[in-house]
């Protein structure tokens, strides 16, 4: 059996057995009460009688960033022994740290990613440091803080200030008592700045530092330290931090606490040396290091924390009214609407709220969600180059990570612009989607329902229009839609790829009949459902007045096509949003959506659905969305206890009273067709009267007019809704 002491910096003293690298080892704790001269009686105590002999708390060296000074009296200590080697930590600490994170990494992915880093302290932490920076460019160092009692001011502690402040703060601690270096847990001599812990996602360094200076309360704070005890463990859970993560082995394999540190395990690595005569040289441990199987110990401390799943969607302002009304930026309505507009869409992206509750009835899986927004309008990102909204995308990505979110939706006009996604997922670090695959699968079945509740029997006889039909989702709508009511009509403003999607259907669906024109016009006449998924800006998408007695008018764009004056002109024609969704479990998005309770937009709810399910994957990007994507999401939907929220007209709930009146009413049109011409033509009359609009902007020669039938409205079907809409939060 091999045999180490550990002196450290407390006064307890026991024994233990463990079992490392498949050997059983007997470490003597011993302790110095921070006394060097104690600890050196100690070292000539044991020299000759163990076979290594390890330093807790007594630093031959010292470290931060790139320099280095010796520790006036740690450097001596080794001396006190002549035949057993005495070590530190300082030969393994930096690379075990650096190891440790990659593996956290691996079993937590994103537990790093992005988040604002303090190190307590950052001294002999040069490998934890490293090993973060790949994760993060936020690390602060409370060293100043915590040795020197400074104000949290600015520059004080930045990383970018290290390499000039570490060298003076080294000479000043090369002779500190090893109590000083080493903080102990306890009450400080005198408060420090709470400040720079408060702003920190992840507290990392020393255990002891970090209960002696850091605030009484650390929620959702996330701990990374060499080593714990329980009662440690104890007191950071009190405190409310959720997560801690332990970087050394453990040295018993029925522990998972990793309570041992890198002193102890240098020392345990070099009594198992092959041979005695190896020097303790960074080759001799890596060689022993790479035998050693482990994952550093990750311990959610708060349970209603643990298991979470994680997610994120991005949303936008629809117009520069929305940016008035939140209550942040009231104040910009006394400023020119153009100025407001054009200076929003440089902002940076910014948090709105937290989505909690969400839990599948299938798994039991917990998610949360975070609402980001960006400032730029659909105007501004017209307005702008691709690049310029890939830019804000990435900084939302971030912000994301660093919310712990391992998949981010596009919600609105960020899936659409440039590639729709591709870019976006290309460089960013965290799974992207657009939301549009359940989209479809929502906007298909909300229109089925509504078709039914509006009489129809025989939806295979019936007839469907879908205007803007080349669009990423009115493309693959045309499709499904072709396969069950084999008689449609596609109408786009891009005639080349209308060609292209006829063929596409006949091909997939022999037998449909498939009618392609440019605009609606009277065709509209003889469509039992319209599905609207354009993108127009200052346009009529159709004329409402032409359509049959009791059609539907599935509106997936978000704004709407269709405004209510429009509808109004024709009460016998049930004109839907597209399908929303009710996500299980007692959901709260933090924020007034502007839709019932525990309800969503479908592209929100497709992130939703795939952080429930697990799958952190590119999901939906690019213009050509697939039937099979669609087919799956939908299942995956089903499975976890997403639903079809109730039909819902112009943010009002559908009642059945409301259907009763409109198919009494489609059925007297029918059977008085006089009547009804009389009633259409009265209807094409006051329809002069009401502005030319869609997306709620009115025809104007300041704005493009093409229909971008790219799919834009569809992706746009909640964020356009939800964005900075000055609901407010509840």
């Amino acid at each position: 059996m091999k045999r180490i002491v550990v002196i450290h910096l407390d006064n307890a003293e026991y024994d233990e057995i463990v079992r490392f690298l498949g050997q059983e080892i007997e470490i003597r704790h011993r302790g110095c009460n921070g006394d060097p001269e104690k600890a050196r009686a100690l070292i000539a105590e044991h020299d000759g009688k163990v076979d290594a002999i390890g330093l807790e708390g007594l630093p031959a060296q010292l470290q931060l960033g790139t320099v280095s000074r010796s520790h006036e009296i740690g450097v001596t200590l080794p001396a006190a022994a002549s035949k057993t080697p005495v070590v530190d930590g300082g030969g393994i600490r930096p690379g075990l740290e650096r190891w440790a994170v990659i593996l956290a990494d691996r079993a937590q992915p994103g537990i790093f990613a992005e988040k604002r880093v303090l190190m307590t302290p950052g001294l002999n932490h040069s490998g934890l440091v490293q090993a973060l920076t790949r994760h993060t460019t936020s690390i602060r160092y409370a060293d100043p803080i915590i040795y020197f009692g400074l104000p949290a001011a600015p520059l004080v502690g930045a990383h970018s200030t290290l390499e000039q402040a570490a060298a003076p703060t080294l000479e000043q601690l090369k002779d500190a008592p090893f109590r000083r270096l080493l903080p102990q847990p306890g009450e400080p001599g005198h408060e420090r700045s709470a400040e720079p812990f408060h702003s920190a996602d992840i507290i990392a360094g020393d255990i002891g530092a970090i209960r002696r200076y850091a605030p009484d309360r650390l929620a959702h704070k996330t701990v990374v330290v060499e080593w714990a005890e329980q009662a440690d463990i104890d007191d950071l859970r009190r405190r409310g931090v959720s997560i801690l993560v332990t970087l050394m082995p453990s040295l018993k394999p029925d522990d998972d606490l990793g309570r041992w540190s890198a002193a102890t395990i240098e020392a345990a690595l070099v009594a198992l040396r092959r041979n005695r005569n190896q020097p303790l040289s960074e080759d001799t441990y890596l060689d022993l290091m790479a035998d050693i199987h482990w994952a550093p110990a990750i311990r959610y401390l708060q349970p209603e924390e643990a298991g979470i799943n994680r997610f994120a969607f991005v949303i936008h302002p629809l117009n520069v009214s929305f940016i008035h009304k939140h209550p942040l930026f009231r104040w910009t309505k006394y400023l020119p609407d153009d100025l407001v507009e054009e200076v929003s869409a440089y902002m940076p992206p910014m948090y709105i709220s937290r989505i909690t509750g969400g839990v599948s009835e299938a798994t039991g899986q917990r998610i949360e969600g975070h609402l980001i927004t960006l400032g730029a309008t659909p105007r501004m990102m017209m307005k702008h180059d691709a690049a310029f909204t890939y830019r804000q995308l990435n900084q939302a990505a971030r912000l994301a990570e660093r919310k712990g979110a391992r998949i981010m939706g596009l919600g609105a006009f960020t899936s659409v612009v440039g590639d729709a996604g591709i870019t976006v997922a290309h460089e960013a670090d965290i799974a992207i989607t657009s939301g549009n695959s359940l989209t479809v699968a929502m906007t298909l079945e909300a229109a089925k329902q509504a078709v039914i509740q509006m009489g129809a029997t025989d939806l295979t006889k019936g007839k469907v229009m879908i205007v803007g039909a080349t669009g990423s989702i009115a493309s693959v709508c045309s499709r499904l839609v072709a396969q069950a009511i084999k008689n449609v009509v596609l109408v786009s403003i891009e005639p080349e790829k209308l060609l292209e999607l006829k063929r596409l259907i006949q091909q997939e669906t022999p037998g449909a009949e498939v009618t392609i024109a440019t605009r609606a016009g009277d065709l509209i006449s003889d469509c039992d459902l319209v599905i609207t998924a354009t993108s127009a800006f200052g346009q009529r998408v159709i004329d409402i007045t032409k359509c049959k007695p009791g059609a539907v008018i599935c509106d997936v764009a978000r704004p709407p096509d269709i405004n209510p004056a429009e509808a109004a002109l024709r009460p016998d024609v049930l004109v839907i949003e597209s399908g929303e969704v009710i996500i299980p479990g007692d959901v709260d998005f933090g924020y007034d959506i502007g839709l019932p309770p525990k309800t969503s937009y479908a592209c929100l709810a497709e992130t939703a659905c795939l952080a429930m399910e697990g799958r952190f994957e590119d999901y939906t990007l690019g213009r050509n969305i697939t039937m099979e994507r669609v087919k799956e999401i939908y299942k995956m939907s089903q499975k976890h206890g997403f639903k079809l929220a109730p039909l819902r007209s112009f943010g009002k709930y559908v009642s059945e009273a409301d259907l009763a009146a409109k198919r009494a009413l489609a059925e007297e049109y029918r059977n008085d067709p006089a009547r009804f011409a009389a009633v259409r033509a009265e209807a094409q009359r006051k329809l002069q009267d009401i502005p030319i609009m869609a997306k709620g902007v009115k025809q104007s020669g300041a704005f493009d007019k093409r229909w971008l039938t790219v799919g834009a409205a569809g992706a746009a079907i909640g964020a356009m809704a939800l964005a900075i809409a000055g609901r407010g939060r509840k």
